[in-house]
């Protein structure tokens, strides 16, 4: 539906300035990170506008909540709110674990007084509900909940992960250093395997340098109903798993090219007369 060409996105490298990273909607309009900007679309993917700061840095997540829009932006180990009546963002929670332990600093985006960029954390998920902010990365070791006072880690996750959030009565989350998507409470551990293919049906080429990309690469994960949630995989994959079952339902291959990969999963609430 969109194709994104912008000139100045730089295809160099990982990350960066390439492409379109996490996504959530609320009413009628869908909102996109992009690199260092929040985007603004209606429910047909027409541009409304494009929202930037100065500490909004290779953004990744974004989530909604009571009027404010909630967007990770990795380089500076930071979460940034988008106010939607004002039109700007207006706070930030830089976050830092280091030998002075863990801790959450708020700031005010609209000054010059913000941090400097970081990126020690690898954020790259965000979760917002009525109990705060829920917030995880690659390098976090953990999910990490903020309530509006203090910051603490929940619990405690493997290194590389990717798009924790609570869900039920423990933690939801892509482990992608070890392939699977996991469901993490006190009492069990339950795994579900991501999608791999043969070399022979995969794109040649496009897996000879796994520096660049490698399939089963486990990224983008959305709830979805009782019990169902949807995770994503490259090569272009989405699978869609019933946890009370302990079943893999459904799997969707959009693309044999490994440097192909999904992001970020959202619900699409708009049906499917809106955005196809």
């Amino acid at each position: 539906m969109l194709s994104w060409t912008r000139p100045i996105i730089d295809w160099g490298g990982h990350g960066g300035g390439r492409g379109l990273r996490g996504l959530a909607v609320l009413d009628q309009e869908v909102f996109v990170a992009g690199a260092d900007e929040l985007f603004r679309f209606s429910a047909d993917f027409e541009l409304v506008n494009a929202h930037s700061s100065p500490y909004l840095g290779q953004a990744q997540a974004v989530a909604c909540f009571e009027g404010r829009v909630y967007v990770v932006s990795a380089a500076y180990d930071a979460v940034l709110a988008f106010d939607l009546d004002s039109g700007q963002f207006d706070w930030g929670l830089q976050i830092a674990d280091d030998d002075g332990g863990l801790r959450g600093t708020p700031f005010d985006p609209r000054t010059a007084l913000g941090p400097s960029p970081v990126n020690r954390l690898g954020l790259n998920s965000l979760h917002c509900d009525p109990r705060g902010l829920f917030i995880s990365g690659s390098r976090s070791h953990g999910l990490l909940h903020f309530d509006g006072k203090r910051i603490v880690r929940l619990v405690t996750l493997p290194v590389g992960v990717h798009d924790a959030r609570p869900w039920r009565d423990g933690v939801l989350f892509n482990d992608t250093e070890t392939e699977v998507v996991r469901f993490l409470t006190p009492q069990s551990n339950r795994v579900f395997e991501v999608a791999r293919y043969p070399e022979e049906a995969l794109e040649p080429g496009s897996f000879e340098d796994a520096a660049v990309a490698r399939q089963a690469f486990a990224r983008g994960l959305c709830v979805l109903g009782e019990g169902l949630f949807a995770s994503g995989s490259s090569p272009l994959t989405i699978t869609l798993h019933d946890l009370d079952a302990m079943k893999t339902t459904l799997r969707v291959n959009l693309s044999t090219d490994v440097r192909q990969a999904i992001h970020t999963l959202a619900p699409w609430p708009f049906g499917f007369d809106r955005g196809f």
